[in-house]
Formats: structure tokens, C-alpha cells, sequence
């Protein structure tokens, strides 16, 4: 089912002081760089404080967990439990319209929200109060038919039950959640049949029904005072920081997250599950240390980058452009010397012999020395690197960015900046790994992503 954000939109949304002191506290059950895992309590307790989820609401929420909008609108849209479009000022009622309740009576009751509230789901009553819509399973099937009503299940309901909860709930009052039909909690209707020696006399309510009637949020837009502020998971300090990713699945790359909030995650570092192949640098595959075999063919594309460096095709003043210190005295170069570009392509070959992986520093990091134009007018064809499409290939070359052993040459720093200035893709150089892929590509490898795009296989 399509999920689309409702046609009339609020201005703004802000958080109540203590539930924007709720949401920081939520976000500090993460390590760092993990807080995009708190988008769902986040987006639940937006849901909560406003009855539904605008978009404000979610991009307000997106901000502050440095996540791309549509990262935060995915998970919005994939989520039936939140609500894209507005619901009664007093209360959205939940039928369940599975098996069990079918059987035993839920089309009465959805006749009646039909009757009271709105010919159609998710349509607000005349008088604005409630709302209404059919749902999956809520897994009261012993209690069939029933219905959630804001935050409580009402059980073992009938039409003309329904009918005077809604009257009720319209007068201001909150009925008792729970069994509507003189049942305790989900035991046979007549009293319990079998471990009748264990009951101990009960209190007036089953737990479920005693915690709603204390908490007496029913049908309450919550604010965040309800109940104190906990987070005991802030005992001994803030969640711990990972850092040994040898001992279990680890994000990528041993980054922890990327700014858009997704992650994928790679097997412990020293899996031998992808040994490597001929056609593979050493470390693309398994770790390079577990196999010495690999190390000859990294002398071998060291060699051959060094030789590469010797030709004198990629010096003179085209360099002039790539690096403050390759300027006049590129071009003055003989035969033989090694320019800039040529010291670049080698050292890119040399560096993709292990699993050297290049993270992004802490902080702003630095911006990578372009281009004003790719050499020769031929710019190599950045959509080979897997993560880069059309659009980030214009952005790369609206950076100066037009060849593969530009992004070989970057360190820590640059990728920081990369990763927090591709507007809408941030992140992206890190958690797609460029600086390997492009490592390879520098040297005259090929990557299987890269093959593919060379046969047409993955762009028009």
C-alpha cells in the first residue's frame, strides 16, 4: 500500500521542553555516530506529543539525528503504526479486523465507526473528536472482537458497547479499558477450568487494566511530564564508543554510521570467506595479512605503478591545477621524472595492496584539491566506483574531482569533508568505500561494479 504525507501540512513542529528532553535522552542509548537508531521512539513520541506524524514533524526529527529527510520519511512511510494524515482531537480508534475478531463480530463494529465517525477510514469526524481505521492482528484474539483506543485495548466489545464508549469519550470521560464483557482478563467466560488450586484472589483490575487506570493516559496527547525522566543506562556514562571491530560484525569500514542514517554491516576482519583472486589486489578479498601469497603481486602493481609514474604523459602543466606544490616546475620536468599525478597513480597502485581503508577525521576535515578541467579534456568515468551515480559524478566534477586517482590520493581529511558537503548524499564516499575502489581503478584494475558499467549493464 502506497503511504504518501497528507495534502495540508502545519508550518512547524517543535518538541514540549520535557519532550525534547525525553528525545536528547534517547539518543544517548546509542554509541556515537550510532544516534540515527533512535528514529523510531523519536518519531513514536512526535506521534504522541501532536495525535500524528506531520512532515515538519519529521524533518525536525531528521535534524536532529543528522540524518538526510528521506532517510527519516522511509522509515515514516514503511511504518503502518504511524499516522500520515491528522485524527480525532479525542481519540483514533483501532479495529481489528483479523480472523478472530471478524468471526466473532468485528464488522459491527466497524458499521458503527462508519455510523458515528466517518463513512471512511482515516477520515475525521464532523465534529473533528475522532477518527477511525481497520487494522491487522493486535493480538487480543481471546478477546475477539476489539478495538485499540488511543494507547489501550477495549476487549470482548459488541456494537452497542462500542457505541457508548464513543458517547463517553465524546463527554469528556475515559471508560475503563480491558474486558467489556465482565471477564477478568482472557480466561474462559465462565471462570478459570484448570490450575483453579494456584489463584490467589485477585485485585480489581488485571495488570494491564491497573497500569492504564494509574497512568490514566487512555486517550492523552502526551506532553512528557506523565511520568519523571529515567535513564539508567546513563549510570556509568555515556554509551561506550565502538572500537574493536575484530571481535564482532562491525559497520563498514569500521565507520559507525554514515549521515543518512543507513549502515551495512561486513563479517569480523579476519574472515577468510573472500580470499583474493587474480583478478583482485591483495586485501580486497581477505585480510592481507592472512596470506602471504598476495604480498608478490603487491610488489608486482607497486612495480607497475612506479613504472607507470615513469611516463612522462601525465606531467607538465595540466598538473599545474592538481596540487599547490606540482606548479611551474611540472612542466620542466625530462623524460623519465615523476610529476605529481604520476607520484599519485602510484601510490594510489601501492596502497590498494591491503585492507588500508582510509577513515574520515573528526571534525570539518578538508577540502580536496581539484581541477579547473579533467586532463586532456578526458575525464575518467567516476560512475565506475560503485555509490556513484549521474548526479554524484556532476557533483564531483562541479568539486574539481574528474579522476580516479584524485580520490586514490585522499587521506582522512578530505574524506571528512567529502562526506559532509555532497549535499544529499552524505556520507556516502565513506560507506561506499570510494578511496579502495578507486585505489584500484588508479591502478588499472577492475572491480566486478566496475565491469558492469563498463558493458552498460547498470546506466542508460
Amino acid at each position: 500500500m502506497l503511504r504518501r504525507l497528507h495534502k495540508d501540512q502545519p508550518e512547524s513542529f517543535a518538541f514540549t521542553p520535557e519532550n525534547q528532553k525525553w528525545a536528547e535522552a534517547q539518543m544517548t542509548k546509542y554509541p556515537e555516530g550510532r544516534q540515527a537508531s533512535a528514529i523510531i521512539p523519536l518519531l513514536w513520541r512526535a506521534q504522541e506529543q501532536e495525535g500524528w506524524l506531520t512532515r515538519p514533524a519529521i524533518e525536525h526529527i531528521a535534524a536532529m539525528l543528522d540524518m538526510a529527510y528521506i532517510r527519516a520519511l522511509e522509515v515514516a512511510t514503511f511504518y503502518f503504526m504511524f499516522q500520515l494524515a491528522p485524527v480525532g482531537s479525542v481519540a483514533h480508534v483501532q479495529i481489528c479486523g483479523t480472523t478472530s475478531c471478524m468471526i466473532c463480530g468485528a464488522e459491527d463494529l466497524i458499521a458503527v465507526c462508519q455510523e458515528m465517525i466517518a463513512p471512511k477510514a482515516h477520515e475525521v469526524s464532523a465534529d473533528g473528536k475522532f477518527s477511525w481505521e481497520e487494522v491487522e492482528c493486535l493480538g487480543a484474539c481471546a478477546n475477539a472482537p476489539m478495538a485499540q483506543i488511543g494507547k489501550d485495548y477495549y476487549e470482548d466489545l459488541t456494537a452497542e458497547r462500542l457505541r457508548e464508549i464513543l458517547g463517553e469519550l465524546a463527554e469528556g470521560k475515559v471508560p475503563v479499558p480491558g474486558p467489556q464483557n465482565g471477564r477478568y482478563a482472557a480466561e474462559p467466560l465462565k471462570g478459570l477450568t484448570s490450575l483453579t488450586e494456584y489463584d490467589s484472589g485477585r485485585t480489581q483490575y488485571n495488570a494491564s487494566v491497573a497500569l492504564a487506570t494509574d497512568l490514566n493516559d487512555t486517550v492523552k496527547r502526551i506532553d512528557g511530564t506523565e511520568v519523571p525522566l529515567l535513564t539508567p543506562w546513563l549510570d556509568d556514562g555515556r554509551a561506550d564508543k565502538v572500537e574493536n571491530g575484530r571481535s564482532e560484525p562491525r559497520p563498514a569500514r569500521g565507520e559507525p554510521v554514515d549521515k543518512t542514517g543507513v549502515t551495512e554491516q561486513e563479517a569480523e576482519a579476519t574472515s577468510g570467506a573472500n580470499p583474493p583472486s587474480k583478478r583482485e589486489p591483495a586485501g580486497v578479498g581477505a585480510d592481507a595479512k592472512d596470506d602471504p601469497a598476495p604480498k608478490a603481486d603487491t610488489a608486482a602493481t607497486s612495480e607497475a605503478g612506479k613504472a607507470d609514474a615513469g611516463t612522462p604523459q601525465e606531467t607538465g602543466a595540466d598538473d599545474a591545477t592538481n596540487a599547490a606544490d606540482a606548479t611551474a616546475d611540472d612542466a620542466s620536468r625530462a623524460p623519465g621524472q615523476t610529476g605529481a599525478a604520476d607520484e599519485t597513480r602510484a601510490a594510489a597502485a601501492a596502497a590498494a595492496e591491503g585492507p588500508g581503508s582510509v577513515t574520515p577525521e573528526e571534525g570539518e576535515g578538508r577540502k580536496p584539491v581539484g581541477l579547473s578541467a579533467a586532463r586532456d579534456g578526458q575525464p575518467d568515468d567516476l560512475k565506475q566506483i560503485k555509490g556513484v551515480g549521474p548526479a554524484l559524478e556532476q557533483l564531483c566534477n562541479d568539486l574539481g574531482i574528474y579522476h580516479f586517482d584524485q580520490i586514490a590520493a585522499w587521506g582522512g581529511a578530505e574524506l571528512a569533508w567529502i562526506d559532509r558537503n555532497l549535499k544529499g548524499f552524505k556520507g556516502r564516499a565513506s560507506r561506499d568505500n570510494w578511496i579502495d575502489q578507486a585505489r584500484i581503478l588508479a591502478s588499472g584494475g577492475t572491480t566486478e561494479f566496475s565491469t558492469r558499467v563498463k558493458k552498460g549493464d547498470v546506466y542508460d
